[in-house]
């Protein structure tokens, strides 16, 4: 289904973001930029001549904020099973039946100027997000294993120490960057199996930088080139329209 232009200067306002995706996206915003600036700090301690106490400051930081980023991001998961419908996965996901034509249309339209107006994402933008997704879950995941292979925080933290510790009655004198009740034998076991962790973790972070910049670039181009509101919809909720969008319900 086809929208085009119209020379009419009519705009009708959409409902689409609700007030749970609005919050999900703004939290998220701020404990990315959070974890970005904390982690870098800490990747650059050395550097930087951060002592080992304040390293693990700046650690513990970094992991409460990143408590709040997987927090944040379970619950818009389990949001993606009951919010609206441009909140659900169904409007998230890329594919299904003609998933490419309304892919390949949208981008000639785009181009031509023939736009094809969405409420909620577009073809292009549901490739983006769920890659944004995919780097965002993997953030969540090698940081939750590294947070208690380093600091022993949880959810994995006594679990690792009850893994390394040398007298199990003494486990609670165990703490980070201490070698007090350590078995070094455990340990090095410990660091083997973190390692592949931190390699994750730290190419996706890059990968996760150059997505987000490409992300913002296009809700730019977007915006100027649809003036719909997108970036006001994730304050508002409202999108507005020219013509009658190819998602909307009828």
């Amino acid at each position: 289904m086809k929208q085009t232009n119209t020379s009419s200067n009519t705009l009708k306002e959409y409902p689409v973001w609700d007030r749970t995706t609005r919050w999900f996206h703004w939290i998220n915003v701020l404990a990315v930029i959070g974890l970005i600036g904390v982690g870098l700090v800490i990747f650059n301690a050395k550097t930087l001549g951060i002592s080992i106490e304040a390293k693990i400051f700046l650690k513990t930081i970094h992991v409460y904020i990143g408590y709040v980023f997987c927090l944040n991001l379970a619950w818009r998961i389990i949001w993606a099973f009951i919010g609206n419908q441009y909140a659900r996965l169904k409007a998230i996901l890329p594919g299904g039946k003609g998933f490419l034509t309304a892919l390949r249309e949208y981008k000639a339209g785009f181009r031509s100027g023939n736009i094809q107006y969405y409420q909620g994402h577009n073809p292009a933008a549901k490739l983006m997000i769920t890659l944004l997704f995919v780097l965002l879950i993997t953030q969540a995941i090698t940081g939750l294993v590294l947070t208690g292979t380093d600091i022993y925080f949880p959810p994995f933290g006594q679990t690792i120490k009850a893994w390394v510790v040398e007298d199990a009655s003494k486990i609670d004198v165990l703490k980070p960057y201490s070698k007090e009740n350590v078995n070094e034998e455990k340990f090095a076991e410990m660091r083997a199996f973190r390692k592949p962790f931190i390699i994750v973790h730290v190419y996706a972070f890059y990968i996760l930088l150059i997505f987000i910049g490409l992300h913002i670039l296009a809700i730019v181009i977007t915006e100027i080139r649809e003036r719909s509101g997108l970036i006001s919809a994730m304050f508002t909720g409202q999108k507005v329209f020219p013509n009658k969008p190819v998602d909307a319900e009828d």
